[in-house]
């Protein structure tokens, strides 16, 4: 605990140290950028060390504050969660240097480099908090401090509006996290952790928990947060709130569980039911968007659904007594957890620079990346087939423990059961199809072609600070891919301790099931070398002839332009066709008029469905009721103090009565 315990020190260091030497840049990027990779090292170690076995440490503290405590423990739950936090906030902070470079002289760099320590301090702690007062203060630091660092560009009006947004929705989660520990609190006596035992009231526990962490993990339809957050936020930022901070959710989701006894079936059919609305709404709304960060911010919402998918078939798999299923599902929510703190954080830092070489995230004014920026392409094409969920790279291993699960269930349950099992196995292949349709999409647009403008044309490659992050993670996707049967064997303490199963049977299911994966990785990798193999005897091959460029087909037009390339917006169209009754894309026209018509252009536009039609004509309502208290607000201090006065005298009279 001491090692955590200096982790947390570094970035109290690095946050301190920034705003010491505001008027010194340099320094106070070296100090924030340094602070976040001192702490996130020192802490790495611990963290795996207990993640894979290790005994459980803890610290407790005196603290004055009602029913709180300094209540630390890291155990292997965790542990598991704290691995992608130190590893990704390290690697972010280091593009982070070399990223906001660009903002020098326009903006100050010492306030973001000190909110992004108290970011990286607070979901630390957030995970380590075992008392209830202690978790909500480091939830609320966790969402101020991301709120600030969301609103860097706060001169621009969309990111002001993203802003407000961002915290509003998670204040709306933190409401229903504070009535849950309340509950929790006065159910048991005490707002720690390891008191909270299960009760009469859980299934609505239970509901508390999925809202108020399903707000920040992005479940729909509490999602809409995040295509405004994420794009809004400077590229390493989102990075972290994708990959990692959003997992803060999930990891309170799995928190809960481990109080609230032996889970019903209907959790299960619950959590499937959130996962598949989540997981195909995410990933059509991000095949239908034209923005880059605004794709990858729907491609999470898509990703948080593929975990609850595999939570909710490892609770059907508890309330069946089936441990086969259950450890094949949590194993699935597990791996899909690092896999997509890996290719998301990836992703974004690659979209991060696409954004500092070509000045724009509109997919439709790239093209032709491939040849300016060979690096970046190399980076963004493994996160894309991570995503995609294709072998033999991490993602598919995740999906396949979930499919397998769910085959499983699909045989050995009945009814409901199966049924909801045959169900998430077409959910998650027609998941997979969009998906993969989705970064077809974006990396051929983006990459491939001729330049769609100038900015494109004259793009660069970014440096050293922002290519390594994005290969150190491209790196993980590949072994964890290649590897997966030994990280799914390394996962036998952390199931065993979620789910409560007795360690032996999780370790004999495990081993079943890495033997599978195994196979599938061998196979995978196999097919990728004599692809290799095959790439290498051609390029000797033509070494020795020579080799002249091209034009492709042109369709016969003497002067093809890059705008007769596909757009981000034709290339989805089949696909964005077929559902557009969920999606209800509008079609804005400006037809050719005359004989020779000098212009016309066709738009679409794909308005989030749940904010367009819920939560935005829901909080207009609410602000229309609201203006009507505005005659009470004089700006008198004499009649505020009335008011006090009055409701004093209202909760006396309430009290005597």
């Amino acid at each position: 605990m001491s090692a955590l315990l200096s982790s947390l020190l570094f970035f109290a260091a690095g946050a301190i140290g920034a705003i010491i030497f505001a008027n010194r840049e340099r320094w106070a990027t070296l100090l924030g950028a340094g602070g976040v990779v001192l702490g996130c090292l020192c802490g790495f170690v611990p963290a795996a060390r207990v993640a894979l076995g290790g005994a459980a440490q803890s610290l407790r503290m005196p603290w004055d504050v009602p029913y709180g405590s300094l209540f630390l423990q890291i155990d292997t739950l965790s542990a598991f969660f704290l691995i992608p936090v130190f590893l990704l906030c390290a690697l972010a902070a280091i593009y982070g240097a070399e990223y906001l470079e660009a903002y020098r002289g326009r903006k100050a760099l010492a306030p973001p480099w000190f909110f992004f320590n108290l970011l990286v301090a607070s979901m630390v702690v957030v995970l380590l908090a075992r008392n209830g007062v202690l978790f909500l203060m480091a939830w609320e630091m966790m969402a101020l401090s991301s709120f600030f660092l969301v609103t860097f560009e706060d001169e621009k009006e969309t990111t002001r509006q993203a802003g407000w947004i961002y915290l509003v929705a998670s204040h709306i989660g933190t409401a229903f996290l504070l009535v849950l520990f309340v509950l929790l609190g006065r159910a048991n006596g005490s707002l720690d952790f390891n008191r909270f035992t299960a009760s009469s009231g859980a299934g609505l526990l239970f509901v508390l928990a999925l809202v108020g962490f399903g707000t920040k993990a992005g479940f729909v339809p509490l999602h809409v947060w995040l295509p405004e957050a994420h794009p809004a936020a400077p590229s390493h930022v989102s990075a972290v709130m994708s990959a990692i901070m959003i997992k803060t959710g999930i990891y309170g989701l799995f928190r809960v569980l481990t109080f609230l006894g032996a889970p019903p079936l209907w959790w299960g059919f619950l959590l499937c039911g959130v996962g598949l609305t989540s997981g195909i709404f995410g990933a059509l709304l991000a095949l239908a968007q034209q923005d880059l960060k605004r794709l990858l911010a729907y491609s999470t919402v898509e990703n948080a659904g593929i975990i609850a998918l595999g939570l909710g078939v490892g609770l059907i798999g508890l309330n069946a007594g089936m441990p086969a299923v259950a450890v094949a599902g949590f194993a699935g929510a597990f791996l899909h957890v690092i896999n997509h703190a890996l290719f998301k954080g990836l992703l974004f830092l690659g979209a991060g620079n696409i954004l500092h070489g070509a000045h724009t995230r509109e997919i439709d004014q790239l093209g032709g990346l491939l040849k300016r920026m060979p690096r970046t392409a190399a980076i963004v094409l493994v996160g894309a087939v991570a995503i995609s969920g294709l072998p033999p790279l991490n993602g598919f291993i995740g999906e396949f423990l979930i499919y397998l699960a769910s085959f499983k269930g699909a045989v050995s349950l009945d009814g409901a059961s199966s049924a909801a099992m045959l169900i998430t196995i077409a959910g998650l292949a027609l998941i997979g199809g969009l998906v993969a349709a989705c970064f077809t999409k974006a990396f051929g647009i983006v990459f491939l072609g001729h330049p769609r403008s100038e900015r494109a044309a004259h793009s660069h490659e970014a440096g050293l600070a922002m290519l390594l992050p994005g290969f150190i993670l491209a790196a993980g996707c590949i072994l964890i891919g290649l590897f997966g049967a030994k990280v799914v064997e390394a996962m036998a303490p952390l199931i065993a301790g979620t789910t409560g199963l007795a360690i032996s049977l999780v370790r004999t299911n495990l081993a079943e099931i890495a033997h599978s994966v195994a196979a599938v990785s061998y196979v995978g990798g196999a097919l990728v070398s004599v692809a290799m193999l095959l790439a290498l005897v051609r390029a000797i091959a033509l070494s020795s002839r020579p080799v002249r460029t091209a034009v492709t087909w042109d369709c016969g037009y003497a002067q093809p332009s890059p705008r007769m390339q596909y757009t981000a917006s034709s290339f989805a169209q089949p696909l964005t066709e077929t559902f557009g009754l969920l999606l209800q894309t509008r079609r804005i026209v400006a037809p050719p008029h005359g004989m020779f018509p000098q212009s016309a252009s066709l738009t679409t536009q794909t308005p989030d469905p749940y904010q367009a039609y819920i939560f935005r004509p829901a909080f207009r309502a609410i602000g229309r009721g609201f203006s009507l208290l505005r005659p009470l607000q004089q700006g008198q201090v004499q009649l505020y103090i009335l008011y006090i006065a009055l409701t004093l005298l209202l909760l006396l009279l309430w009290q005597l009565a």
